[in-house]
């Protein structure tokens, strides 16, 4: 009998992790970190729901950490099976794991040095560098997009990766089973889904035909996004405004895909003449210009109307004045730069990171441009900016916002409603799972298409639900 059952991303976006059953044999789609607040992200430390040690493999569809940040947990938990993926994400999430486990040292020093104190226990941290080298050694080999491959060797049990467009080898999961009566059926796992029409990664593939079983994000299930060309448009104007008056761009950047993307349009700014060769622009986050690399080595994996530029040395991130920061030197130097000058630097929600300085230095400055291009939690530094805030604290420090603040928002890398629905109508399954997405846009998504699809079988699992397929 083929089961699925829900251990992440239900009824929530983060913590991607659903298990496929077939009998005695297990597999599992991706297993991604809990992030947000603390009610979600404690759920990192109460255990998957089942025994790593008897989960044969995995396959992962792209490598944000709320899809691959519990892989150290699985490996620390017994599991010895084979990880699936495409070769950008093997790099990938090497990288994002590796900066997890940084940051979650670094958080507890930091806690408990002043918590001990107050008699407060810290948690130890989820996983360390340690941790994430035997991971990696559990990837492999990489498979490519269109690759069959057989993971159950006697019962038949194969799958294959479409391109999902969301990041640089972002995957669509498609796998062909067996059910209890040995009619054979296929499941589509979306991962992530991209919303089309960007430089950098190709639009998703299409669903393939004869689906069964739909397991589909829903991030945007309740609304649709902003024009990316008008997006583009207004970061143009943002920056050519900020360099007539002389003052300085901060760009707050997620560093897998907008910090590239950005870089891009900046470049593109440049090749055309928009903006000045002589404008210094900065990228100053290590982990995006790690990142950043990768696009380079996996050129082949990117939106094919840029390939041709990758192979020529004449890519998006190879234009003048364009500087990596990876010091900490290098970042304290460009607070010496005087004049117009563009900086990304993350956290891209302003929490931490190297922002955070540039910040401190330039947001009372009213030549100061900030502009905001990612989503903006509640509680953090990014969303009190942004509803309006005249002062903010920054490592304690009353800071002045007088920089002029743009938020745009048309540069998500998810599909919004229109595309979630065109993809289910061209899917047409027997069974939906809407997974990835808050209660409200869940509902709203669901119903919508039920309408339509009056067919379907629509279900929002809950944690740990459990579902024959």
């Amino acid at each position: 009998m083929a089961k699925i059952q829900f251990f992440g991303a239900a009824q929530t976006v983060t913590g991607s992790c659903h298990m496929l059953k077939f009998g005695s044999r297990r597999f599992i789609l991706d297993a991604g970190q809990f992030q947000g607040p603390w009610e979600i992200e404690k759920l990192n430390y109460k255990g998957f729901g089942f025994q790593p040690s008897r989960v044969d493999g995995m396959i992962l569809s792209h490598g944000h950490l709320d899809h691959c940040g519990r892989i150290p947990l699985l490996q620390k938990g017994g599991f010895t099976g084979r990880i699936y993926c495409t070769p950008p994400t093997v790099d990938i999430a090497s990288l994002i794991l590796l900066d997890a486990a940084h940051v979650l040292k670094e958080e507890f020093v930091w806690k408990k040095r002043r918590l001990t104190r107050a008699g407060i226990k810290v948690l130890e941290p989820l996983f360390s560098a340690e941790d994430v080298y035997y991971s990696m050694e559990l990837f492999g080999p990489a498979v490519s997009y269109g690759k069959r491959v057989e993971i159950a060797p006697g019962i038949g049990l194969t799958f294959h990766l479409n391109d999902a467009g969301h990041v640089l080898g972002s995957s669509q999961i498609v796998v062909d089973y067996f059910d209890r009566r040995g009619k054979k059926k296929k499941l589509l796992y979306t991962g992530d889904l991209g919303d089309g029409g960007r430089p950098l990664v190709s639009d998703p593939a299409p669903p393939e035909k004869d689906i069964d079983v739909l397991v589909m994000e829903s991030t945007y299930g309740d609304r649709d996004h902003k024009s990316y060309d008008a997006s583009v448009e207004e970061l143009e104007e943002a920056i050519i405004s900020t360099m007539k008056r002389r003052g300085a761009v901060l760009i707050p950047t997620f560093a897998l895909e907008r910090a590239q993307e950005i870089l891009y349009h900046i470049g593109m700014m440049k090749k055309t003449g928009k903006l000045s060769k002589k404008v210094p622009v900065f990228l100053n986050s290590p982990l995006a210009i790690n990142l950043t690399r990768i696009y380079e080595k996996h050129c082949g994996y990117c939106n094919h109307d840029n390939f041709g530029d990758f192979k020529k040395g004449d890519h998006p991130f190879n234009f003048p004045g364009l500087h990596y920061t990876e010091t900490a030197e290098e970042s304290k130097a460009i607070h010496n730069v005087q004049g117009p000058k563009i900086v990304l630097a993350g956290s891209g929600m302003m929490t931490g990171g190297r922002i955070k300085h540039h910040l401190k230095h330039l947001l009372w400055k009213e030549t100061t441009t900030l502009i905001i291009v990612g989503y903006q939690a509640e509680g953090t530094l990014g969303r009190k900016i942004i509803e309006g805030a005249k002062e903010v604290k920054i490592f304690g420090e009353p800071i002045a916002v007088r920089a002029r603040v743009y938020t745009i928002n048309g540069f998500s890398a998810h599909a919004d409603r229109t595309n979630l629905l065109n993809y289910v109508k061209a899917a047409r399954p027997k069974k939906l799972f809407l997974v990835h997405g808050e209660p409200r846009a869940q509902a709203a998504l669901a119903s919508t298409i039920q309408k339509v699809l009056p067919r379907t079988k629509v279900h929002v699992p809950a944690l740990k639900e459990s579902f024959v397929i």
